[in-house]
């Protein structure tokens, strides 16, 4: 009995791959243009933001927590260190620590309304997700802000540096890529190699026995949610140097590419299981999903819609995954 609902685990795990190849399957005889190398590097460049959103997210919800502000704090972090960089001539470097320190602050904030003042996850991260909102368009009283283009006199070196460059031979070279892939193996091995990804995993599992255990929960998850945090805030620098133009009071739904990428790569709603490598396969199921359709000419408002079956889809996928651990778990 214990075999069977292991091969049924197994096969589950083999989903979304499956996912991702019949995707990319659908798009190459229904879209548009779909199979060329400038689709390919724009699957690529909608996969930088998704993909850093999602990593940071996965240590949340395997603690069995959630982050609705992932969107809004990424565009407030951009807009922000746009902000800086424009409107006081800070320098670029500068205007990169504050987009980054942006989202780690709210991701702190976060962190210590659910594990010190006991807010739940949805609620906490309901409101910072309004706050963000707020304070962008605050701060730059409702302007739009630009990062610097590729042919820019100051900080021209920026998309160079983040998503294409003239390299190795090859015109506009998806450098963003290298970024993605070193983040992905640092957030890899913190999840499965260190302390933190153990009592991650811990908490998620069963929080009162962590803590009984004498693991301090409240203060690993602070850290989970900080740590979330900073990862937002590398994905609103690949959000600028991707898109450039930030606008106030935007990243409504952003969160739920993040979240609905983590959950189809196989990481449990209900915490105590998940793998970094499934997130990255999610994260490109969602990034060929954005791309595909508007290669088969479907307007934004359709998109929305596809999304919003994407993600019932997974989650119901998981409720299933969830059932079946639990039948090979009695058996």
């Amino acid at each position: 009995m214990e075999k069977i609902g292991q091969k049924k685990m197994d096969w589950q795990k083999l989903l979304a791959p499956a996912a991702l190849v019949i995707l990319y399957i659908v798009f190459s005889i229904f879209g548009n243009n779909f199979l060329t190398l400038e689709t390919f590097k724009n699957i690529l460049e909608s996969s930088y933001y998704i993909g850093f959103m999602a990593f940071g997210v996965t240590f949340i919800i395997i603690t069995g927590g959630i982050d609705l502000s992932l969107g809004t704090v990424m565009m407030c972090s951009a807009l922000l260190g746009a902000y800086v960089f424009k409107q006081h001539s800070w320098p670029l470097f500068a205007g990169l620590l504050v987009t980054v320190g942006v989202g780690t602050l709210f991701g702190f904030l976060n962190g210590n309304l659910v594990a010190r003042l006991k807010l739940p996850p949805f609620i906490a991260t309901l409101g910072t997700m309004m706050m963000s909102q707020g304070i962008g368009s605050i701060i730059t009283k409702v302007q739009s802000q630009t990062w610097p283009t590729a042919g820019a006199d100051v900080g021209g070196w920026f998309k160079k540096v983040f998503i294409r460059a003239d390299i190795f031979g090859v015109q506009g070279f998806p450098v963003g890529a290298f970024w993605l892939i070193g983040f992905f193996v640092l957030a890899a091995l913190i999840l499965h190699k260190t302390k933190f990804g153990r009592y991650v995993f811990a908490i998620g599992s069963n929080e009162e026995a962590a803590r009984l255990s004498g693991i301090n929960v409240d203060a690993w998850k602070v850290g989970v949610y900080t740590l979330s945090g900073f990862f937002v805030g590398m994905s609103g620098i690949m959000y600028a140097a991707a898109y450039t133009t930030i606008t106030p009071g935007t990243g409504n739904g952003q969160e739920m590419n993040g979240i609905t990428g983590v959950v189809i790569g196989g990481t449990s709603m209900s915490g105590g299981s998940g793998t970094m490598v499934g997130t990255l396969i999610g994260v490109f199921i969602m990034a060929v999903l954005k791309t595909g359709l508007s290669a088969c000419g479907l307007q934004a408002p359709w998109q929305t819609f596809f999304t919003g079956l994407v993600v019932i889809g997974a989650v119901l996928l998981d409720i299933q995954r969830t059932k079946a651990a639990n039948r090979v778990k009695k058996s």
